[in-house]
């Protein structure tokens, strides 16, 4: 087969096998490593695909059980959901045990930033949003109203920059107190022993309410550069330098306060990712390598001088008893797998077909990761020998352990002792949500986070119940029994199965990047719901997220939510409307934001392999998107096409209008290919059409099927019109 390389009994294509045999295996200490890895894929494939089928399975009999019990009752349901171990007995209670857990997941609360991989620039940035400008986080966003003359603009606005210092000395007071005044009123700081002294305008001096909250110092206590403070486990650093443009309009001679943000990071392969074939598989994961090796670098232009970027170095203090000692400068990095459904063009098996893309991704990212565990690089990511890979999309306990299996023969095949490599497990598909403890349990010795990806959890929700009737309105799904009862389980369960001081319990996205304001009054209900980690779209939110941290100790919310019990039986309530009051006006209003989002997000990803990405939506407000928010909108039309809400003209009639929509919102960019007028060779607007039309029998209503093979349409037809 033209362009892949003979290697045992598979066929493996040509880039790839050039990619891991010249820049991955060197160093890695693995040897016969394509031997392994055809042994491993041989054993694990049946396995997996059994999986898959069972899925299928289920979603035919929970088909059937709805369409012969049109009057729904809750007790007959959950009977049914039992028979078919839909709903599986509850395990004896037990605590995890996974042992060498870094401390930036075991111990730390702060915000976790999800990134693209494959975009080198933005995985460089999101490494490095480990310590972000708090004035610059505030006079860039909305988080400053920017009305009456605290404006922002082409230059820079010495009023909004007031409001801005006056934000942050207000937050100094709130959360690292004086014992008198502000830190508004300080003139100068020093370091008196191993206390801060704050010199006050009036004259009079004060110290820090708590002194231990002062870990350490930069120059010299006398005059110190930077004051670095603890509190609630997150770092903050007062930055002075009386000669800069800010400090030296500073009492203090403050020029900045530079906040611990992003904590960690997970590094995206899957939901915000467009990798198609052996070459994307390969930029996806030569950036994981760079990461790692802290070799990776990007380039831009801005203005008329290019600009290189790099991983940061550790950043180094002096502490209050004159050692010296250092802070990571880098977001602890995860690595988050595709689930268990695709196959990839990377490898193709001994028949000829493609192998399971999940295994893959397992056995690549975890043999990259042995370069940094043999210090290969100059930057380390896991202080404790450890590997964190993100495992989405899995249905309930049989498919956790098929996951634990997965890393035990991959653990075997580098040469890794039994459980280096951590799992995180997104909770976001029904069947999981139901049985979150006997998942956990599967993986108890190796669990280092749970995660609500609320965004997934609503699409199999739909889908799942697809037959039971029509849905609410996707804005109504905020509210419903069933996604509170989600959230509060999730993190009950991840309490009672012994995560605090030892796992992460995290949250989900803000997908908003341009409101912060609404940022920074919402997401503090993350800390107040026990979540020691929860998502953000930008290390600008990273930073104002983490004011959220030193406001509220997780650590004590979670020791009185203990004291609160779960109950699964809310999430069996279907969100599904009986006799909806909606007129042609709501329904038409309904479907112009679904189509319009869907249209926003699949034309960027089938014609420019974007996976993630601000997309406007109807009202012109950025949205984050991703494979997540697409699949809720798809399968929000489908359901209300399949239940004769709208018809199929209409939604059709709806693709066409909203397509010269988003080609209007998207005009000024040059790589951007049009959908209107030609809509019927349009990859794209086909693509979206049929996610839509063919929502019903997609796979528990992925859209992985649909995009990846558009995708692949649009890449060999750019081709031929290169050739």
């Amino acid at each position: 087969m033209e362009g892949y390389v003979n290697c045992g009994e598979f066929k493996v294509a040509g880039v790839f096998y050039d990619f891991i045999n010249s820049e991955v295996l060197p160093g890695s200490g693995v040897e016969d490593f394509w031997i392994g890895f055809e042994k491993l894929v041989k054993e694990l494939t049946p396995e997996n695909k059994a999986l898959l089928q069972k899925r299928d399975d289920i979603q035919m009999r929970l088909n059937e059980w709805h369409l012969g019990n049109p009057q729904f009752d809750q007790e007959k349901y959950r009977g049914f959901l039992q028979e078919i171990n839909y709903l599986e007995a509850e395990a004896e209670d037990f605590a995890i045990a996974t042992e060498n857990v870094d401390d930036e997941i075991a111990i730390q609360a702060g915000p976790q930033l999800v990134v693209p991989v494959n975009n080198a620039r933005y995985a460089i940035n999101a490494a490095n949003a480990r310590w972000g400008s708090l004035y610059d986080a505030l006079y860039g966003t909305d988080a400053i109203p920017e009305e009456g003359g605290y404006e922002r603009g082409a230059s820079y606005n010495p009023r909004r920059g007031e409001e801005v210092i006056a934000f942050a000395k207000q937050y100094l007071d709130d959360t690292i107190p004086l014992t008198a005044g502000s830190h508004s009123e300080v003139v100068n700081y020093r370091i008196v022993g191993s206390k801060l002294q704050a010199h006050l305008e009036d004259g009079s001096m004060a110290e820090l309410m708590d002194p231990l909250k002062l870990t350490g110092y930069n120059g010299t206590p006398g005059d110190p550069s930077v004051l670095l403070m603890k509190n609630n486990n997150l770092h903050l650093e007062l930055v002075i330098d009386r000669n800069d443009p800010i400090g030296s309009g500073d009492k203090a001679g403050v020029k900045d306060i530079v906040m611990e943000s992003a904590v960690t990071t997970i590094m995206d392969c899957e939901d915000s990712v467009a990798a198609v074939d052996a070459e994307d598989k390969v930029e996806v994961y030569r950036n994981w390598l760079g990461l790692l090796t802290g070799t990776l670098t990007t380039s831009f232009q801005k203005g008329d001088r290019t600009v290189v970027r790099s991983l940061e170095p550790d950043r180094t203090y002096t502490s209050m008893t004159g050692s010296p000692f250092s802070l990571r400068g880098r977001s602890l990095l995860f690595v988050r797998n595709v689930g268990h459904l695709m196959t990839t063009n990377a490898v193709l098996d001994q028949n000829g077909d493609e192998i399971l893309e999940g295994i893959l991704d397992g056995v690549i990212t975890s043999l990259i990761a042995k370069h940094e565990l043999l210090h290969k690089g100059d930057f380390k990511n896991s202080t404790k020998g450890s590997v964190y890979i993100v495992k989405p999309k899995m249905h309930g306990s049989e498919e956790a352990a098929f996951a634990n299996k997965l890393f035990n023969r991959i653990e075997d095949l580098l040469g890794l002792e039994r459980y280096t490599l951590k799992i995180g497990v997104m909770d976001e598909e029904r069947r999981t949500s139901l049985n979150l403890k006997n998942c956990i349990k599967e993986v108890k010795d190796r669990v280092a986070f749970i995660n609500t990806g609320f965004l997934d959890r609503t699409g199999d929700e739909i889908h799942t119940s697809m037959e039971a009737g029509i849905m609410c309105r996707k804005n109504e799904m905020k509210t419903t029994r069933w996604l509170q009862a989600y959230e509060w389980s999730n993190v009950h369960t991840g309490l009672a199965a012994g995560f605090q001081g030892k796992a992460q319990i995290g949250k989900g996205m803000w997908a908003m990047p341009d409101r912060m304001a609404e940022m920074m009054e919402q997401k503090i209900v993350h800390l107040e719901a026990g979540a020691t980690t929860a998502w953000v779209p930008s290390p600008a939110a990273a930073t104002l997220h983490a004011l959220h941290y030193h406001q509220l100790d997780v650590r004590q919310v979670q020791k009185d939510l203990k004291k609160r019990s779960g109950n699964r039986e809310e999430m069996l309530v279907v969100p599904v409307v009986e006799k909806p009051a909606w007129s042609q006006g709501d329904i038409q209003q309904e479907l112009d934001n679904n189509i319009q989002g869907i249209l926003g997000y699949v034309v960027r990803w089938v014609n420019q392999g974007i996976g993630c990405s601000k997309v406007p939506d109807i009202h012109y407000v950025g949205l984050m998107e991703d494979r997540a928010t697409l699949r809720i909108s798809s399968q929000h039309v489908a359901n209300w096409l399949h239940h004769n809400v709208c018809s199929a003209q209409q939604v059709k009639e709806t693709l066409e209008r909203m397509a010269e929509v988003v080609d209007k919102q998207n005009e000024g960019d040059p790589h951007y290919q049009p959908m209107s007028p030609d809509f019927q060779n349009s990859v794209a607007f086909q693509a979206a059409a049929e996610l839509i039309f063919a929502g019903y029998k997609q796979p528990n209503g992925y859209t992985e099927p649909i995009l990846h093979r558009r995708r692949l349409e649009a890449k060999a037809s750019a081709k031929k019109v290169m050739k």
